[in-house]
């Protein structure tokens, strides 16, 4: 049974930092040395999916110098991005856990910022944070978006579900998201089923139901923006599929105290199909757009909920 209410005294809270990588190494070396050179210390845990370039050897040559703070695994086969995620927290020895994909990094007190926030509520279990969005060569793209505008934002957990559902509580890519590594584990872990495909959004869900969240308006990480990124090559159809089935497991877990205010499940799965009918539009597949926005144009309760979304976008 986990405790909850477990707080952790602000000096020993431990942050570890899980970096996923397969065949980046030069990618990957940034993404190393942004947490170890945090203004607080943490551990540094490198699951490497199998790589066959450099990256074995050169970072056991960081271990000469790093031991005591880097741990460095490494699968004989390509086993994916989720169970890369699984191995490395189980490796960690962190209360905390900070992940980091290869070609994203933090800001130098990234973790320092977090530990500010999380030592003063108990019952939060994962934390999210704005992040600068980057293209290949680090150059600023956009910032995530906030949420709220207070600079620290505490939702409660009978509240995080709705949120989701309606997406006011959006915790954002792996570079964004701290959680606490007891949860985490009792959840399961990632979803291989779902790799590269909301297998993030579908742990933050499960972490969700046990405890409350922080949103941190302020830009800690900086997430790499990939022309032709791996979610992209999944069919509009089939992200559409797993978004609906996604928001059909919400559904099912927002507190009943919103219920009376929760718009049906029919108008969410219909504000789905014009969604991605709008995005498949956009980029040209016109066979795609014409099933999915008839007759998903003519519900306006979906409308709603689309432009309700673009403005928080925007």
């Amino acid at each position: 049974m986990l405790d909850i209410n477990k707080n952790p005294e602000k000096s020993r809270v431990k942050f570890s930092v899980v970096i996923t990588t397969f065949n980046r190494w030069q990618l990957l070396e940034r993404a190393i040395f942004s947490a170890l050179q945090q203004t607080i210390p943490c551990e540094v845990v490198v699951v490497d999916d199998a790589s066959n370039d450099v990256t074995e050897t050169q970072i056991k040559e960081l271990l000469v110098t790093y031991s005591e703070r880097l741990i460095y695994h490494r699968f004989s086969q390509n086993l994916g991005h989720s169970a890369a995620v699984n191995q490395g927290v189980k490796l960690a020895t962190g209360d905390w856990i900070k992940l980091v994909d290869d070609d994203d990094y933090l800001a130098i007190n990234c973790l320092e910022e977090i530990n500010k926030v999380i030592s003063n509520y108990s019952q939060a279990v994962i934390c999210s944070m704005q992040a600068f969005q980057v293209d290949e060569t680090g150059q600023e793209l956009s910032k995530t978006r906030k949420v709220g505008q207070e600079s620290v934002v505490y939702i409660k957990q009978e509240d995080i579900h709705y949120g989701m559902l309606l997406e006011l509580v959006p915790f954002g890519t792996p570079i964004q998201v701290s959680f606490r590594r007891d949860v985490f584990l009792e959840t399961q872990g990632w979803d291989s089923q779902l790799d590269t495909n909301y297998d993030d959004i579908d742990s933050w869900i499960k972490i969700a139901k046990f405890g409350d969240a922080i949103f941190i308006n302020h830009c800690l990480g900086y997430r790499t923006v990939w022309a032709g990124g791996l979610n992209q090559k999944f069919s509009i159809v089939d992200r559409l599929k797993v978004n609906t089935w996604m928001k059909a497991r919400i559904y099912q877990l927002v507190h009943p105290k919103h219920k009376a205010h929760l718009p049906s499940l029919d108008t969410i799965q219909t504000y789905l199909h014009l969604h991605w009918g709008l995005v498949a539009l956009k980029q040209k597949q016109f066979s795609t757009a014409l099933s999915l926005l008839f007759p998903a144009i003519f519900f306006p309760r979906a409308w709603q909920l689309l432009w309700g979304r673009k403005s928080r976008d925007n």
